[in-house]
């Protein structure tokens, strides 16, 4: 069965970034002339996803407003002659078939997943992370479901990052059966360095199976009060085998204000129409 759907939990407070999301949705904040959002569903929409599934809370109508048809701007385009903005506009509601499925509280990364249980269906599916934007010719969502369509089983999107930064991500360990791509058998959700069973963490992009909502289902509260993805994993990796693929490209973590600086350089840097105007700034500003 092809991976057809994906679920991008949006509902959280982007609290690192207080208080520009105080009113304003984290998944928002634009990388250059685009929200954090668009890279997300342009990652699920390259790897051949035709629904995508939002889990929202309060305070991110903006992302369905961005996503939906805004009658108002195309008529006050074309009364300014700009019609060749239009289609850009018309593009972006018509990447995919997009659903709205409410999370009423913050109970974590595994409740917002299994709050997509009846849209998903019986189906493999994907989750992902906006806060992470995978820069690569090859889609990180594209590289796990090419994963998937070979062994049918779940696949994370993982990153080997410093040891000392292990306690902010679920760590995994396992056997490396080919280059970059590994038979996962432990998982940890945010270790401290000394109990971390490698440095190998998963990063917001994975491809799951149904099975994982029945963990979902069983998952106690955890680390955080909250319902963590991580420890579902974990069960799922008793019934059946999980997969991990180290994604090639460069990944930016777009929900700390450093990752995201980062990756606004780099990609106005790499822009058509600003990024040689850009480069010249920078170095204007180095110098000083």
């Amino acid at each position: 069965m092809k991976v057809k759907k994906a679920v991008l939990p949006v509902a959280g407070f982007g609290t690192r970034f207080l208080p520009a999301t105080k009113s304003s949705s984290k998944e928002m904040l634009p990388l250059v002339d685009k929200p954090l959002i668009h890279y997300a569903v342009k990652d699920a929409i390259d790897a051949g996803i035709e629904q995508i599934i939002f889990i929202t809370g309060r305070g991110k109508r903006a992302i369905e407003d961005y996503f939906d048809i805004s009658f108002e701007l195309e008529y006050h385009l074309k009364f300014h002659g700009k019609e060749d903005l239009i289609q850009d506009m018309r593009q972006i509601s018509d990447m995919a078939d997009f659903v709205y499925v409410r999370q009423k509280e913050p109970k974590g990364l595994g409740h917002a997943v299994l709050r997509a249980k009846d849209v998903v269906g019986g189906e493999p599916f994907a989750v992902i992370l906006a806060d992470d934007v995978v820069e690569n010719k090859i889609s990180g969502t594209k590289q796990l479901v090419d994963v998937f369509d070979r062994y049918h089983c779940s696949v994370l999107g993982l990153e080997e990052v410093p040891k000392e930064d292990v306690s902010k991500y679920g760590i995994v360990s396992g056997k490396e059966i080919e280059n970059g791509l590994f038979k996962l058998d432990n998982f940890v959700e945010k270790p401290k360095p000394e109990n971390a069973p490698s440095n190998t963490a998963i990063i917001g992009r994975y491809i799951f199976t149904p099975k994982i909502f029945e963990e979902l289902e069983k998952t106690s509260i955890g680390k955080g009060n909250e319902i963590q993805l991580t420890d579902a994993i974990l069960s799922l990796s008793k019934k059946e085998v999980i997969y991990g693929k180290i994604l090639e490209g460069k990944r930016f973590d777009c929900g700390s204000k450093f990752g995201f600086l980062e990756a606004t350089v780099e990609f106005a840097l790499k822009d058509k129409e600003i990024g040689k105007e850009f480069k010249e700034y920078l170095k204007g500003v180095v110098e000083c």
